[in-house]
């Protein structure tokens, strides 16, 4: 794949080439990509306007500025999706780019900085790729003319666009009007393995007395993610005489009292356990004790904790309105499922309780998917949409 890279873009160009990332913020999974960006072009700069500190394993991987702070502004409340409105990112931005000189800007959605990035392109010569992390209701704001007519534009003027799903690309080519050979659809968003080798000060979990199989949720406690959906599932499972199991919930939220009467009034909650909030870092291990992870999102561009999931091997319960279903082959790696449905959802439940066959053989397919999506592979393929923008339409992106 490095030979592929090295004959779009010559060994003294990549070296040379300056690269800017703008993020919002620079967090675990972003860490570990652009580590790996950074073995292929070196003279590289993250502007960040979060920074969080670097990760165990990835101290200064890469040169970091951060630039003021980011402020979400919400329009109105979404009870059952992304929560819609404004990020405010500051402006001064611009300063550093000018200082900086790249020749080539990532920068992840429609954002400000995006906006910014694209309006002074024509000054500085410099290109843009649009980073689309996927497409859902919620994101995508097609009810709103003012922002559909910005995007149009925008989508005009980038040099080129990476996102994770089909999806994705299907808006930014029908709905924005982007060039389709500029648009690489590819999952992007994946986990580092270096991430949890390096974990320190690791759980133990010997004491949470787990009855396999475990099947193992990760995310905030709100409704958008899904668990309460889930939790009906097992609210079926109760009244049918299943109890040979243990839902493993990792995450806080403003729902998880709600959450917590609604297992209590049901006759299920000892079969719960409450984690709470768990670091990044720590995830890993928690994933290593579950048997299959559930992905009940009502609404989700993409998925990384289900991407993680594969990455350890697990089987994959994935909604059907989650982006990184299209990682999940049903009835090969996992199964695809109407989180609305909750009989359904305890049907296949049920599947995996009667047949622990059913888990090995199904997590090994996941490995087998993630063979193609480690963030190795991710680097080389950004690399590609490097080429993409400077005018070689012929680059491949695998």
């Amino acid at each position: 794949m490095i030979d592929i890279v090295q004959e779009m873009i010559a060994t003294d160009t990549k070296s040379s080439l300056r690269i800017a990332w703008l993020l919002q913020g620079a967090g675990h999974y972003w860490q570990a990509i652009v580590s790996e960006f950074v073995q292929i072009f070196p003279n590289t700069t993250v502007f960040t306007a979060s920074w969080p500190g670097f990760m165990s394993g990835f101290e200064n991987a890469f040169a970091l500025r951060q630039v003021g702070t980011v402020k979400f502004f919400s329009t109105f409340r979404s009870t059952k999706g992304y929560v819609p409105g404004f990020t405010y990112l500051s402006p001064r931005i611009v300063n550093h780019l000018l200082d900086y000189k790249p020749d080539v800007v990532f920068s992840v959605g429609f954002t400000m900085w995006t906006v910014l990035a694209l309006t002074f392109k024509p000054f500085n010569g410099w290109k843009v790729i649009v980073v689309y992390d996927g497409s859902s209701p919620g994101v995508d704001y097609r009810n709103s003319w003012l922002r559909m007519a910005l995007r149009r534009y925008m989508a005009k003027l980038t040099d080129a666009f990476i996102t994770n799903t089909e999806v994705g690309k299907e808006y930014l080519v029908e709905t924005l009007g982007a060039d389709p050979d500029r648009v690489v659809a590819r999952p992007y968003l994946v986990p580092h393995p270096k991430t949890y080798s390096h974990c320190v000060d690791a759980p133990d979990l010997s004491e949470l007395n787990l009855q396999h199989p475990v099947f193992m949720f990760a995310g905030h406690l709100i409704p958008r993610k899904g668990l309460q959906e889930l939790l009906e599932a097992c609210a079926s499972l109760q009244r049918r005489g299943f109890q040979n199991y243990t839902l493993l919930v990792l995450g806080d939220g403003a729902e998880r009292s709600k959450m917590e009467s609604f297992a209590e009034s049901e006759n299920f909650s000892h079969r719960i356990k409450w984690v709470g909030e768990v670091c990044y870092e720590h995830v890993g291990a928690y994933l290593q004790q579950a048997d299959v992870f559930v992905f009940p999102t009502l609404e989700d561009v993409w998925g990384l904790v289900a991407v993680e999931a594969m990455m350890f091997g697990k089987p994959i319960l994935c909604s059907k309105w989650g982006g990184a279903v299209e990682l999940v082959i049903d009835g090969e790696n996992g199964f695809v499922f109407d989180p609305h449905d909750a009989e359904t959802l305890a049907e296949l439940m049920i599947q995996f309780m009667n047949n622990s066959e059913l888990i090995e053989r199904m997590g090994e397919k996941s490995k087998q998917i993630m063979a193609h999506h480690t963030p190795e592979i991710v680097a080389e393929s950004l690399a590609q949409v490097v080429a993409i923008s400077l005018g070689n339409r012929e680059a491949t992106v695998v």
